[in-house]
């Protein structure tokens, strides 16, 4: 009689999987688009080999235009499901993500600043930091939210999740009438890079937007492993993650700079993608259950797919026009949404 495997190695299993999954999604992400490229070509051009049959052209679409994208998109996918199992974990609630704490908005209102006011108010910003005053104003944004919640959101030292949660949505509701009023000022030609950009797309994917991105999602990815004790402690509650020997204060800070810093570099070159953070954690939770260990690695995976399956979609669904990725996240992510919301409700009856 064959004996079961035990836990540990059914998610191990779990995690070759999705990396394996992972590896064939790149591949098919890579070969797919205006010019399909069969996939042992697309392997050939990857790992530097010499062929033939394999044009310079072919190359020049891989390097310069398809791999730029798909590791934003890898980058991005990543570091919003990171950041949705950090808030989870911080909030001990499968509902949380960056943007409950004001972070993305915050983000949001400085790319939407630059866009409306970099050619007048903040022109002489914008002639210092060139093509990086987007990205820099994202981060910005998002580390004074976040920093300004945290100041809010503390009291007699403490840091108080519930209040963290309420500052958070005060904070949303001022970002958005500032974009709004930023809005309403801007131009026709404003207006349009706006939409585009608040529906989310990874069409303006550089290799200087991947360099942008990848400090604060590898610091995340890095510091992952240090910090999962302490986030399973955390789901335990704070008091007795603190007689466990978690110093809790400093935790809650750790996650909230990693989250703000993350969520600011994607929003500033990926524009506003919802639902990410949400969907891979709680999919990652089904297969490994609650143990960080294997919870934020599995996340990082699935969202990277997601977001680069959900690209490819965006970019050849309706050739040659693109549709902007952040529809497909809501369409996708909202009615899970809904379910998940259900399910809870069912669970507390």
């Amino acid at each position: 009689m064959m004996r079961r495997p035990g836990k540990s190695s059914y998610r191990w299993l779990v995690l070759l999987a999705a990396f394996a999954l992972l590896g064939v999604m790149i591949v098919v992400a890579v070969g797919n688009g205006a010019v399909a490229i069969a996939p042992g070509k697309v392997l050939a051009i990857l790992l530097g080999q010499e062929d033939a049959s394999i044009s310079e052209a072919q190359r020049v679409v891989v390097w310069g235009v398809r791999v730029p994208r798909v590791a934003l998109g890898l980058l991005a996918g990543a570091g919003l499901a990171g950041s949705g199992v950090l808030m989870q974990a911080l909030f001990r609630n499968p509902l949380a993500d960056p943007a409950l704490i004001g972070v993305s908005a915050g983000a949001a209102l400085g790319a939407v600043a630059v866009i409306v006011l970099g050619a007048t108010v903040l022109q002489g910003i914008s002639r210092v930091l060139g093509v990086w005053t987007l990205p820099v104003a994202a981060f910005v944004g998002a580390l004074l939210t976040a920093l300004l919640v945290f100041q809010l959101a503390r009291n007699e030292g403490m840091l108080d999740a519930s209040t963290l949660l309420l500052c958070g949505i005060a904070i949303n509701a001022l970002a958005g009438a500032g974009i709004g009023l930023l809005t309403y000022l801007a131009t026709d030609e404003q207006l349009r890079n706006l939409t585009f950009w608040s529906l989310g797309s990874l069409g303006s994917a550089t290799w200087g937007a991947v360099y942008g991105a990848a400090p604060a999602v590898l610091l995340m990815v890095a510091m992952a492993p240090k910090l999962a004790n302490s986030l399973n402690a955390l789901l335990l509650g704070e008091s007795e993650a603190l007689h466990l020997g978690v110093a809790v204060e400093r935790l809650k800070r750790v996650l909230l700079c990693l989250t703000a810093a993350t969520a600011g570099s994607l929003v500033a070159v990926c524009g506003i993608i919802g639902f990410v953070g949400l969907v891979a954690p709680h999919m990652a939770r089904i297969l490994v259950g609650p143990d960080h260990r294997y919870v934020f690695p599995l996340s990082a995976m699935l969202g990277a797919i997601l977001l680069t399956a959900g690209d490819l979609i965006a970019r050849t669904a309706v050739r040659p026009a693109e549709l902007p990725i952040g529809i497909l996240t809501a369409l996708i992510g909202a009615p899970f949404f809904l379910w998940l919301l259900r399910q809870r409700r069912r669970s507390t009856q």
